[in-house]
């Protein structure tokens, strides 16, 4: 090696000369590299298996991860569907909303559940109770399911005792088919990673979805 060679110009070469280890195949075998985990000295091939075990592992990592990803979307769209039944066989408002707590709270394990409607109607119980132009202004403006902090959330207020204790929610608007907001479903938990911010949405918006239908469908 020329003194003012670098090993990038080796690199290079070798690269632009593919047949070079064919011209002196007796360099491969006096090649040694440092295994990787041992330290030891190895061959060029011996490196090579190392280097594709490795990479056989990482993509059983990966393969592992993503079967259980669709086993966990499985089991929620299976829950999803439970609550689309229920819903469906619900012939009046006030069941509809004992379907939606049920299941919420049941199904997803959701330790809170509030609901408030101020655009279909009126009825009995907390669900028809007056609602802050704030939080009307908020759910209309909502693109997507709110996910995040509970702190700070005007909706924090429904639910009573419990709201100093809770750490993260999510607040899904519900919408007529024009777009026109008329309620807002809100979970909350303790735990303030159970609805944190970079939660994934699709399956909250069907909910939301579905209820909006649902609820719309009946008269209180």
């Amino acid at each position: 090696m020329r003194p003012d060679m670098k090993s990038e110009d080796v690199a290079r070469y070798i690269q632009d000369h593919p047949e070079f280890f064919e011209q002196h195949a007796e360099l491969l075998a006096l090649i040694t590299l440092p295994d990787p985990h041992s330290g030891r000295a190895v061959s060029i091939t011996e490196r090579q298996l190392f280097n594709l075990r490795d990479k056989v592992r990482a993509l059983e990592a990966k393969l592992v991860e993503l079967v259980g990803f669709g086993e966990e979307n499985d089991a929620i769209s299976e829950k999803v569907h439970g609550l689309a039944v229920a819903l469906i066989a619900a012939t009046d408002r006030a069941g509809m909303v004992r379907a939606l707590y049920s299941h919420l709270g049941g199904a997803f394990a959701v330790p809170h559940v509030a609901l408030r409607l101020w655009g279909a109607g009126q009825g009995d119980g907390h669900e028809y109770d007056p609602v802050d132009d704030a939080v009307k202004a908020f759910a209309s403006g909502l693109p997507r399911p709110y996910c995040g902090a509970a702190g700070g959330q005007e909706s924090l207020a429904w639910f009573g005792d419990a709201a100093a204790g809770l750490q993260s929610m999510t607040q899904l608007p519900l919408r007529e088919s024009g777009g026109a907001c008329f309620g807002l479903l809100v979970m909350a938990s303790e735990d303030p990673q159970r609805f944190h911010a970079d939660l994934g949405t699709l399956y909250l918006e069907r909910i939301a979805g579905m209820a909006a239908a649902a609820l719309l469908r009946v008269a209180a």
